[in-house]
Order: structure tokens, then sequence, then C-alpha cells
């Protein structure tokens, strides 16, 4: 490699690595365009249902190895590999391929998966778009072994000391297949936060980068490398300097870790005697776990989208019913609110037809879609009737901005209770209902919606973005992105008010309120109830612990009369800084919050 670069895509898994490049290569081998005599026709049946067999015993395998190292929810990620893998519609597809054509296995096998790979991932809906990883995880292997490739041939190479891992597609089965002692990082071009090899990798804490813009196709086997998983950021052929830059960044991280262990089973109370309620967001079932051994509060707000996943049909009321339940036992003593479907935009499932739109993030979603297709709506609220009487579980309506909205939504709620009522279901008379403030429309109604609702949330990743006219995925505008603007401190302050004129609670469960900087903001602006993303809660309730409301509240008058984004963050920072060392909290700050990356590029 000639001269040095810098890769940048998105930190899933917090934290720094150093070591070489490990370049792995397990991805769709080079099949054969083939056909067989008829007389081996079952002789490639055979051979495929042994393929199958070999593979479903790697993914066992697999999930017991996550199950003793990362925990049992995690181990459930390779389930839906499994089920997969033995669907007898799809398997008896590929045989008659294999019959009616004469095709090898692998051949048949491939023409299959890909035509699966094409409907999926050109489908308006982003749950099934996602579920084309949990397909590469039968894919690749199975058609590996049918070449006669295996993971293990693929692994051999990897470095002696610990090794940043570059692939293609980081899949769940090559994360758990590394011992740890092998693995400093993960890098690979393709993923999300929300992929289920991101959660195995934050539960087995190896900094992880997805999504690298750019590629790695300069990177070779060897190649000294630094990972900030945090920020994601990749360096290749560090200097010295950066070297030693990133050690002692790793070293602050380190140090932030043990200062958190200190205060983790501690309440979330400022210096001045303050006390904070620190929720959880929960998107996944997975992370359920991780949210309680965090200490949250509850549950600040459970996303639902998961629950259609690479579903042919919504789920029924039974299931959701059993799910909300589950949640409130979990946390039997706090809130739990739980965000209706946020249908529309990039999340349509299969089974939900609609028309395409020249801008869906802008059209028919969220609770426009429940409220027209109330016999979804009513469904879920069914579910959360019959659940709230393990626990408190409330519901929110996602991107309201008009009053009739959460008008009609409380009505219906009302009548599925009276419903349920006359059926002789066993179910609560009541469901407090919230608002999700996304929009600059409801930020200016705030008055109006908190006397309609039991409580009201604001989701500050939207909120920003609407009201800055900022894509928060469009990495040029990135610098653009940030809740310390003017405008979207002058809104929060509008908000919390109104909640405090109208006595509901006003809570913040957008990624602002993980980041430790903003939280101090958002702290002095009034706000006492948080919900964070689980990984950042030790951090947050550790930062609360050191400062003041008095410093807090000087800071927030000082950033809502500031011109300027940066005059804002300067007078934030300049107050932290009396209670706690900047350089301290910018090695735990979240990517993507209004953050540079930690180390400085060449």
């Amino acid at each position: 490699m000639t001269g040095r670069r810098v890769l940048r895509g998105l930190g899933v898994s917090q934290g720094i690595a150093i070591g070489p490049a490990s370049v792995i290569v397990w991805d769709l081998p080079t099949v054969t365009r083939r056909v067989v005599a008829v007389e081996l026709v079952e002789t490639e049946v055979q051979r495929l249902q042994d393929a199958v067999a070999a593979v479903r015993t790697l993914l066992e395998d697999l999930r017991e190895r996550t199950r003793q190292r990362a925990g049992r929810e995690e181990a459930k990620i390779f389930d839906a590999q499994i089920l997969m893998l033995e669907d007898p519609d799809f398997l008896g597809e590929v045989e008659t391929l294999i019959r009616e054509n004469q095709l090898s296995a692998e051949r048949a096998f491939e023409f299959k998966t890909l035509e699966m790979r094409a409907l999926w991932s050109q489908s308006p809906s982003f749950q099934l778009r996602q579920r084309v990883a949990d397909l590469t995880g039968i894919q690749v292997p199975v058609l590996n072994h049918l070449v006669g490739k295996s993971l293990q041939a693929a692994l051999k190479d990897v470095a002696a000391r610990p090794a940043i891992v570059f692939t293609r597609e980081l899949t769940p089965g090559l994360t758990v297949q590394l011992e740890r002692e092998q693995v400093a990082g993960f890098a690979s071009l393709e993923g999300t936060r929300t992929a289920h090899a991101a959660i195995l990798a934050r539960s087995l804490r190896i900094p992880c980068v997805m999504g690298l813009i750019g590629g790695f196709e300069e990177v070779r086997d060897g190649t000294e490398v630094i990972l900030d998983g945090t920020h994601g950021v990749v360096l290749l052929d560090p200097t010295a300097e950066q070297l030693a830059e990133a050690r002692a960044a790793e070293g602050l991280r380190q140090e932030l870790a043990r200062e958190m262990d200190k205060v983790v089973s501690e309440p979330a109370v400022t210096a001045d005697g303050v006390a904070l309620a620190l929720r959880g967001n929960v998107d996944l079932p997975e992370e359920l776990d991780s949210t309680a051994e965090h200490g949250a509060e509850g549950v600040g707000l459970l996303r639902t989208e998961f629950l259609i996943l690479g579903r042919t049909k919504l789920p029924g009321e039974d299931e959701q019913a059993a799910f909300f339940e589950r949640v409130a036992k979990r946390f039997p003593a706090h809130p739990v609110i739980i965000r209706s479907y946020d249908l529309g935009g990039d999340k349509y499932p299969a089974p939900f037809q609609s028309a395409p739109e020249a801008n869906p993030f802008l059209g028919w979603r969220a609770i426009r879609v429940c409220l027209d297709q109330p016999e979804i709506f009513r469904t879920q609220i069914r579910a959360l009737l019959r659940a709230r009487r393990h626990g408190d579980v409330q519901l929110m309506l996602p991107l309201v901005t008009q009053v009739e909205e959460v008008e009609q939504a409380r009505e219906l709620v009302a009548e599925t209770a009276r419903e349920l009522r006359r059926e002789g279901v066993p179910a609560a008379q009541d469901l407090p209902v919230g608002v999700m403030i996304e929009t600059p429309a409801a930020a200016v109604l705030a008055d109006e919606l908190a006397q309609r609702s039991d409580f009201m949330s604001i989701g500050t990743n939207d909120l920003t973005q609407y009201t800055l006219a900022v894509d928060r995925g469009n990495a040029r505008l990135a610098r653009r992105f940030t809740p310390h603007h003017p405008a979207v401190v002058n809104l929060l302050k509008q908000i919390v008010e109104a909640g405090e004129r109208a006595g509901v609670e006003t809570s913040v469960c957008g990624e602002m309120a993980s980041d430790p900087i903003s939280a101090f903001l958002l702290l002095g602006l009034g706000f006492r109830v948080l919900s964070v993303a689980p990984p950042t809660l030790p951090l947050v309730r550790w930062l609360v612990r050191q400062v003041e409301v008095r410093g807090a509240e000087r800071a927030a008058e000082g950033a809502l009369q500031a011109a300027t984004t940066s005059e804002a963050t300067e007078v934030i920072e300049e107050a932290i800084s009396h209670y706690v060392d900047l350089e301290l909290l910018h090695a735990g700050r979240l990517p993507g919050v209004n953050s540079a990356a930690t180390l400085k590029s060449p």
C-alpha cells in the first residue's frame, strides 16, 4: 500500500483497537454453471441434503458458543438462520430445480438464494432488507461447503496476535467463530448498528466499524491499523504520533470505564441533590438484558418494528401481548413506554402494501398509517391493554403533528378497552397515551399536545433533522446535523416548559440523551427524564453524579442566547469542564452526536 489512508464508516461497537490487518474472504464462492446426467440427479439432491445438515450442525454449534460467550438472547440470532435452512418449502424448491433442470446442487441452491436476495434487497420494507443478512448466514456456508471450502480454512491465516479483521460482510457466524484472543476489532463494508453481527460485537465488547466508505481494496494482511469503533474511523499504516494518540485515547476510555464501574449501582443524582430518571432505548429483544443490567429505570422507548422483521404476515395479538408482558415483568417497578408501529418511510413489512411515494419520510407513515389502518393499530392496542395488567405499560405515538391524531388514538384505546371488557378478556381498562415530539410542528403545538397527553418524549434525531432540513443519514451534511444548533435548543426549551405548564412528564429519547455533553445541556434546560442507549447508561449516570444543576442551567442559558452552533457548544463545554475532564468525557462520546473523530487524520 502506498500512502496512508483513512476509512470512515459507522461505529457500531465502542472502543479503540490497534493491530495488524487480517483480510478474511468468506463470501459467496464462484459457482460453475453445469448440468448433470439424469442418473446423477438424486446424487445432487443428496449432496444438497448433506450440505444443509452440515451447516445446520455448524449453526447449532455457533448458537451454543454464542450462548456461552454473549448470552441466551444473543444466541437466538441463529434461530432465524436455522429455521430458514430447515424451511421445507425453500428446500423443496431447490430440489425441484435440481430434478427438473438437472442442475448441480450448488447451482440450484445459488439460483434460489440469489432470487430471494434480489426480492428482499429491493423490497420497500427495511425489515425485509435486513433479513438478507440471515439469508447470507446460510447462503455462504452452504455454497462453500458444496464447492469444497470451509470457514476453518478461511480463518487459518488470521494473525497470531490480535488482529483487525476486515471482511466484506461481517456475519454472526464469523463474529463468533473467531476466538476473542484472535480479534482486536472488526471492519466490514456492509452492515448497520442493528445488524446481528453488530449486536454480537457489542456483547463481546469487540470494537467494530461497519459500512466503510470507499472499500478497503488496498488493505493487505499485516498492515498496521487503528480502528476507532466509537466514531467509525479506521487508519491504515498510522504514524508513530497517531499510534501514541490512539493508545492515550484508549487509556482514557478505560479510565472512564473504571470510574463508571464505581457508580454502576448508584442513583442518578446530581452533586447538588437533583434526581434524574434514566431509562433505556430498546431496538431489539436482545437489548433487554443489557438495559436492565446497566441499571435502567424502565424503558423510555421500545421500538416495535422488529416484530414485523422478515414476516410474511403481521404478528397477532397473542404474540405481541406475550412480548409486551415479558418486557413489563423485566422492569416490574418502572414504566415501559412502547412506541406504536412506525410503519412507512423505509419500514414497510412484506404483507403491508403501499404505493411508492416520492418522499416517503414525509409521507404516509407512523401514526398516519396506524389511524388510517385501525385494524393494525387495534391489534397492537389490545396486546398493550392485556400486557398492562403485568406492569406500567404505556403507549407512545410517533410523528404526531396534529392534536386530532392524539384524540383519535385515545378514543381508539377507550373503544378497544370496552371491547375487551365485553369479550371477558383479562385486560387493563386504561392505557396512558403519550406523544413523540419529532417535528417543529409538534414543538410549536407542545402546549396543546401536552393537555391531551399523559406524557411527551422528544425524538431529537428527527426533531433536529426536520428543524435544520438536514438529512441525518447524509455523510456530506454530518457536520451540519447537530442538536446544539440554537434553533433546536430553543425548541427543546419550549417543549419542556409546555410539559411543566401542563404537569406532564417530558423526556428525551433521542441520541442526544445518550451523549454526555448534550445530556448536561438537557439537564440545564429542565429535563429530568432521559432515555438512553443501553451501553451509554453508565456513562450518563456517572456524568450526572459529577455535575450540578446550577452549572447546567448556566450552560443552557448561554446556549439559548448563542447565535451559532459553535458558540453554543463552546458554552456547554466550558461549563461542564468545571466538573469533569473534557478529554476524559470525549473518550466516551457516542458517534454521530456533534462529535469529530477521536483520532486526527493524516
